[in-house]
């Protein structure tokens, strides 16, 4: 899904229109890393138009945006029963995380555990019996 860039006009749509048309954008994307430059190119506005209109949404800036969903994209893979075999090192990379000693932080601080906790938490006990699918936090 490209966006055209009059369809992200300031006036045009507001400032949460606009923000959900770019969440799109990057899910489309995913697994793509991205500049803060490079998107804001994509959608026609200015890298502190951008900027203003994530902190303004989310409180945060649309790299931290980024990084969280994919972290949660490789959450959910490493907290689901898998068919196959499943690594942390695939789960990661499959979303474009390189440098894996940064991502094993960043997911220990989103989550509270390292990928590898997770991992081996949904190996040993399947989901729909795991306390946070009861409703337990």
């Amino acid at each position: 899904m490209d966006i055209e860039s009059s369809e992200l006009q300031p006036g045009v749509r507001s400032r949460r229109e606009t923000i959900e048309c770019i969440e799109a954008y990057l899910r489309a994307r995913i697994g793509t890393p991205m500049r803060v430059s490079t998107l804001s190119r994509a959608v026609g506005l200015s890298e502190r138009g951008l900027r203003d209109a994530f902190y303004a949404v989310h409180g945060k800036s649309p790299l931290q945006w980024m990084v969280a969903e994919r972290l949660e994209r490789v959450r959910q893979i490493l907290s689901e029963p898998q068919s196959g075999p499943i690594t942390v090192t695939g789960a990661a990379t499959q979303y474009g995380f390189c440098e894996l000693g940064r991502f094993a932080a960043s997911y220990r601080h989103a989550f509270g555990e390292l990928p590898s906790e997770t991992l081996r938490g949904t190996i040993r006990t399947p989901l729909a019996e795991r306390p946070e699918q009861r409703g337990r936090p």
